[in-house]
């Protein structure tokens, strides 16, 4: 029979692929056993992408709720349908050019939890279809505002009219959506060029496996165990008679 895979996988996902694709390539690599991932990344974004294997399935919901970090960089004074350089990008006539304590302070002003519209292009469902498909159709998007985390906001570069900035966020975070509220508190728009996530929790970029450099032979051991999914949680060890216990469905004290 053929070895069932459970762990976790740390891919870093170039940039130009959805993410169902890269789940695609490693589910063939990892048959019979299946894949998924927590966390989409949009195609323009790259960087950390964590896909759980096998039974590491059922713990794709913890990996989610991991905080997670970007690098992104936007620029200022243009704005787009899909608030990115992959709708056609319109320049604003006129617009100011902020000075950098100015968006320093406008920054700090975003960080904590706060409401956000996600972009209208994003997989969101709208009357049962995903957001970007109704905005391709050129139906109307209302996307109401939802409750995110930022824990912090960062520039990391600034010349005008390009803006880099270091995001640390809870899940549900749209990074597009951030770059173009802070670009519109200041009077002006943005859209985002370059998205890299670093870090998903413990899961960081630099411990990320190539995608290409992937093949069956070497899958099992880029895998790291369930319990990386769950590390946070409190541990218990139990004895051998509350593992039977367990494993027949018993509660133990």
């Amino acid at each position: 029979r053929a070895l069932m895979l459970c762990g976790l996988l740390n891919v870093n996902k170039p940039a130009g692929m959805t993410s169902r694709r890269v789940v695609d390539r490693v589910a063939r690599l990892a048959r019979p056993a299946k894949a998924g991932h927590a966390g989409t990344l949009d195609p323009l974004a790259r960087g950390v992408l964590v896909l759980c294997l096998g039974a590491a399935t059922r713990l794709i919901e913890y990996v989610q709720r991991m905080p997670k970090r970007y690098r992104g960089t936007f620029l200022l004074g243009r704005s787009s349908p899909t608030e990115d350089v992959e709708g056609g990008v319109t320049l604003l006539a006129g617009a100011p050019v902020p000075a950098a304590d100015e968006l320093a302070a406008a920054a700090q002003r975003l960080v904590g939890v706060i409401e956000q519209r996600p972009p209208d292009f994003s997989a969101l469902k709208v009357r049962g279809r995903r957001a970007c498909d109704l905005a391709r159709a050129g139906q109307q998007v209302q996307l109401a505002p939802r409750r995110v985390r930022i824990d912090r906001l960062e520039i990391v570069r600034y010349a005008y009219p390009e803006l880099v900035l270091d995001v640390e966020c809870g899940g549900g975070t749209y990074i597009r959506a951030l770059g173009r509220d802070l670009a519109r508190a200041l009077g002006s728009d943005a859209v985002m060029s370059d998205l890299v996530r670093t870090a998903i929790g413990g899961f960081r970029l630099e411990d990320a496996c190539d995608l290409e450099s992937l093949d069956q032979p070497g899958l099992p051991a880029r895998l790291l165990p369930p319990l990386a999914a769950v590390a946070e949680l409190p541990r218990l060890v139990l004895s051998e008679e509350e593992a039977r216990a367990v494993a027949r469905g018993q509660a133990i004290a």
